[in-house]
């Protein structure tokens, strides 16, 4: 039924796009050089106000408007130029955020959103149109399809954007989700390890007693393997689930998952209900939280970022301002509204944090002495944590790319004047494996290696807008050893922010007592 239903999605697509190309090709533009010397007939493609690109026997060019006439019967009206924004990918995350997101968009800049019936396969459209004379500006649409069906149709010219939870080539990210596990309501288990998640999505655990539940059967439902998070999540987990059922999109599973008093499937954290979430924590029982500020800062081992993937060839200015628009706060609200996570920067006093503090008593090795952990804490005294996080490729003083992003957007945030009578650290952490001592220097020397990225980055800041450093090695652990996940969340430099704008120095600061 489901491969009977995307074959007939893609050959509506095809069909139309053949519609739409033999009536392109009927309508040939001829585009002349206001000299007069430089003549390119061909097929009009688009024109975004400020260029057109046209289909040549030289293939597909763009051409500044303003250095051409246009001649034709396909000769767009310059007054009013209707781009074309055609979007395709992830169905569950397009319906949540696709409306929420134009329509801010177009209201922030005074103009008139309206949704219209959509034409099938599409499932959501609009047009955005002048306040005065409802002239329209563009025309909106999105179409859900397999990833590689929405990867041709970008390629293809066919869709301007697409939505996924893959990363690729012009990708740029637009939020945040986390896959979770789900059950449904009123089952007793109380919680559930990443090692024991990773049995049951493979096929191997069969009984909730295998998970510390109930002596039940386990019933594993899973999206389909061919859907956009079905591939992202099977490209997580190194293999595709071994699902008893699957469902077409995740409000679907979400709904069978509550109905079925043995189900359990993992999901996106925005589409949980009528579900409900299994509380998830490491080998050693370390909780692992789906909280924003956990995943920013990837913390949380099962972040899943949302991509809108972008064509390299030039897009309409509307679609352009409305990237610029992404990267916007208002955007973020849009976002967070919709139950995804955000891309902003989050901050959180140390002090709610207790649970970190309490794994840090829990977990700390024989090495870990009371002096350690007092030193830590008064440093967390009063301070604020912020979502940015740097750690490192593997076995290398390479900051990662994601933290590499975080470095470019603290420098702006320094550059822009963000910590007024605050001073930044940077907080330095290590695994448990080996030496405390050794562990210790190592920390201290990422936190001093990220230190020195900030400066190169941004040669202009002054010393005393760089953070201080600050090593503790192993005293916080954020997840357990054993595995080489939590080896790699526990090696890790945090971005502090602490009330005090001429800090001492930890060499200068008074001995606690051990």
């Amino acid at each position: 039924m489901v491969t009977a239903l995307r074959a007939a999605v893609l050959a509506a697509l095809l069909f139309a796009q053949a519609v739409w190309g033999s009536a392109a090709r009927a309508q040939d533009v001829t585009l002349i050089s206001r000299e007069g010397n430089i003549v390119i007939p061909g097929t009009l493609l688009g024109y975004d106000g400020e260029f057109y690109r046209i289909d040549t026997a030289y293939g597909a060019l763009t051409v500044d408007g303003h250095g051409v006439i246009c001649e034709g019967p396909a000769c767009p009206d310059l007054t009013v130029p209707r781009a074309e924004i055609r979007l395709t990918g992830a169905e569950d995350a397009g319906t949540r955020l696709l409306p929420g997101l134009f329509r801010a968009f177009a209201e922030g800049r005074g103009l008139i959103y309206e949704e219209i019936p959509p034409e099938a396969p599409q499932v959501w459209a609009a047009r955005v149109m002048e306040p005065e004379d409802r002239k329209i500006l563009a025309e909106l649409s999105f179409t859900p399809v397999p990833p590689d069906e929405a990867g041709a149709l970008r390629a293809s010219g066919a869709a301007e954007l697409e939505l996924s939870f893959r990363d690729g080539p012009g990708a740029r990210a637009l939020a945040l989700d986390a896959l979770v596990p789900v059950m449904a309501p009123g089952n007793p288990t109380p919680r559930i390890s990443t090692v024991d998640l990773a049995r049951a999505l493979a096929g191997e655990a069969r009984n909730w007693a295998d998970l510390g539940g109930p002596d039940m059967p386990l019933v594993l439902h899973a999206l389909d393997p061919e859907s956009d998070m079905g591939r992202a999540l099977a490209a997580r987990l190194g293999a595709p689930v071994r699902a008893d059922v699957t469902h077409p999109d995740m409000a679907a599973l979400a709904l069978a998952v509550a109905r079925d008093p043995w189900a359990l499937a993992i999901t996106g954290r925005a589409e949980v209900a009528p579900a409900a979430e299994l509380p998830l924590a490491d080998s050693c029982g370390f909780p692992l939280l789906p909280r924003p500020i956990s995943v920013k800062a990837e913390d949380y081992p099962l972040a899943l970022p949302l991509y809108l993937l972008v064509p390299p060839r030039r897009l309409p200015l509307l679609a352009r301002e409305f990237l610029e628009f992404l990267a916007t706060p208002a955007a973020d609200r849009i976002v967070a509204g919709a139950g995804f996570i955000d891309r902003s920067v989050e901050r959180a006093p140390m002090t709610q944090d207790g649970l970190r503090l309490l794994n840090a008593i829990r977990g700390a090795g024989e090495d870990v002495s009371l002096f350690d952990l007092k030193r830590l804490a008064a440093v967390m005294d009063g301070a604020d944590r912020l979502s940015l996080t740097f750690r490192f490729e593997d076995g290398s003083a390479v900051l990662d790319a994601g933290s590499q992003e975080n470095l470019a957007q603290l420098a702006r945030l320094i550059a822009a004047g963000h910590f007024p009578a605050e001073a930044l650290i940077l907080a330095g952490f290590s695994d448990g494996t080996g030496d405390a001592a050794a562990n210790l220097a190592l920390s201290e020397g990422r936190a001093e290696r990220v230190r020195q990225d900030l400066a190169a980055l941004a040669p202009d800041l002054r010393p005393d807008q760089l953070p201080r450093v600050e090593a503790f090695g192993e005293a916080l652990p954020m997840a357990c050893d054993e595995t080489a996940t939590g080896r790699r969340l526990n090696r890790r430099v945090e971005l502090w922010v602490v009330p005090d704008f001429n800090p001492v120095p930890v060499s200068e600061a008074p001995v606690l007592p051990r």
